[in-house]
């Protein structure tokens, strides 16, 4: 008989090894490209026993989405401005770098038409963005910026064009955009 410590290993590794064989997928061709057969096939691993962790392919697209990135810690240097850039440089280089940032699109499209992978989506936006209404609540507190305009319009007019530029006009988001775009909006 198995103890269990080394069943939950095994079961860790396949778990992560399906997950692996998922973020490749969604990074080669989004979640639209996302095949159960073809992620059993490449990781190894059954169909039986990834449908036994994941009753679908929306639930093994939910797990592998949910784990994408990592939201930042906010920032607590006593000035708005120095941590608005702190996190929209955190940001940039995620979106330039980072595996999610290939994802995200196909994301957004699925969520769409998906209520579970809208939820999904909502929650991982939540999580990236909670940073900076933290930052931004403290500085009203603090009495830096006024609480005329709500907090979560003026987060959009910080991250949106970040998103624009990686995703639409494919321009470079360097330090120099993101100190204009910090003095823009909350100058």
């Amino acid at each position: 008989m198995e103890e269990s410590g080394v069943s939950d290993k095994r079961v860790e590794r396949s778990k992560a090894k399906v997950l692996a064989e998922t973020y490749r997928q969604m990074a080669q061709s989004g979640i639209g490209g996302l095949s159960i057969d073809e992620v059993s096939r490449a990781s190894g691993i059954s169909k039986t026993t990834i449908y036994r962790h994941w009753p679908s392919r929306s639930a093994l697209l939910i797990d592998a989405c949910s784990r994408l990135g990592s939201a930042s810690e906010a920032p607590d240097t006593g000035n708005v401005e120095h941590d608005v850039r702190l996190l929209l440089s955190c940001l940039a280089d995620q979106l330039q770098t980072a595996n999610w940032s290939a994802i995200y699109p196909s994301i957004l499209d699925a969520a769409e038409r998906d209520p579970e992978l809208s939820a999904m989506q909502q929650s991982l936006h939540d999580r990236f963005m909670d940073p900076f209404l933290t930052v931004l609540t403290r500085a009203t507190d603090r009495g830096e910026i006024s609480a005329d305009r709500p907090h979560r319009e003026t987060i959009a007019m910080l991250v949106g064009p970040l998103f624009f530029r990686r995703w639409f006009s494919r321009e470079t988001i360097d330090e120099a955009f993101i100190d204009r775009l910090t003095r823009t909006v909350l100058g």
